[in-house]
């Protein structure tokens, strides 16, 4: 995507803001599920600095029970029409071939799939508009999943290791449907049938996921029960600190695509970083 080559050359990393439209998404379950209050939050993202708006109509908390076809569309369908006309890249939030081809035909540039192609048709719909896909690993559905950060511990042996390959294996599917390595993005799925461990292990090494793969890398690590490792207490939007702090760890590791509920908060902390840095190579000089 140029929208995220050129984020990444002015600051190193793109910002995706999420707009989510439901009314039960695990931190801001509600808020957007208004058609007034979704396109506030559209113009509220790319005010504050956001490369890619990401718009979703179904929550992918633990338990969360999917949402048909034909409610995600209702929800989402004229906030993505509405982000593309405000010039926005849109990315739909999606697992369904339905919903993604009705918005790739509205505009969006992107397919964000959290079920790591559960639908292989997705695959076809994404590269039969030319689009591109960010393909995030999971291990089955939201309605299964046990619950924030309860995944076993032995579920993963050396889990960069276990998610790489099972991530490789989607991949390979969706070439088989026609979709180009080059129009995918890997996102390794922090939280999603993952415990605490798995998910800072995976944050800790995304160095390592950018050095083996030959695809952008997406972090997703806002809000997330993980990052109350830092604070036990802290409930989701009291997690600012850790999850600007993950942003920066992934940035710095080389991660193409930060995914952020703080744009503003985000984009202030890495381009305050890039100044400072840039400001001690000047004065060590040559």
């Amino acid at each position: 995507m140029r929208v995220v080559e050129g984020a990444r050359a002015r600051r190193g990393v793109a910002l995706m803001g999420v707009c989510n439209v439901t009314p039960d998404s695990f931190s801001d379950g509600g808020r957007y599920l208004g058609a007034d209050a979704a396109r506030a939050r559209v113009d509220e993202l790319l005010a504050e600095g956001a490369d890619l708006v990401d718009v979703g109509g179904e929550s992918t908390r633990p338990g969360a029970t999917p949402v048909p076809a034909r409610e995600q569309l209702a929800r989402v369908l004229g906030v993505v029409q509405y982000a593309v006309d405000r010039a926005a890249c849109v990315t739909v939030d999606t697992a369904s071939p339905e919903v993604a081809a009705a918005c790739l035909d509205a505009g969006a540039c992107a397919v964000n799939d959290v079920s790591c192609l559960r639908e292989p048709e997705l695959a076809r719909v994404t590269a039969s508009s030319g689009a591109a896909m960010i393909l995030m690993h999971a291990r089955g559905t939201q309605d299964t999943m046990a619950g924030f950060s309860q995944h076993p511990d032995g579920a993963y042996g050396d889990v960069v290791d276990d998610v790489l390959r099972e991530w490789e294996e989607a991949a390979a599917r969706a070439k088989a449907e026609g979709l180009s390595r080059a129009a995918l993005v890997m996102d390794p799925g922090l939280g999603f049938m993952k415990n605490a461990r798995h998910s800072l292990e995976l944050l800790r090494r995304t160095g390592e996921l950018v050095a083996r793969l030959d695809v952008p890398v997406a972090i997703g690590a806002s809000r997330k029960s993980f990052l109350a490792k830092a604070d036990h207490d802290a409930s989701p939007t009291d997690r600012l600190g850790a999850s600007i702090a993950a942003a920066l760890h992934a940035a710095s590791a080389g991660a193409a695509i930060v995914r952020v509920h703080d744009v503003r908060a985000t984009r202030q902390s890495l381009d305050l970083a890039s100044l400072l840095l840039e400001d001690g190579k000047r004065e060590k000089g040559p």
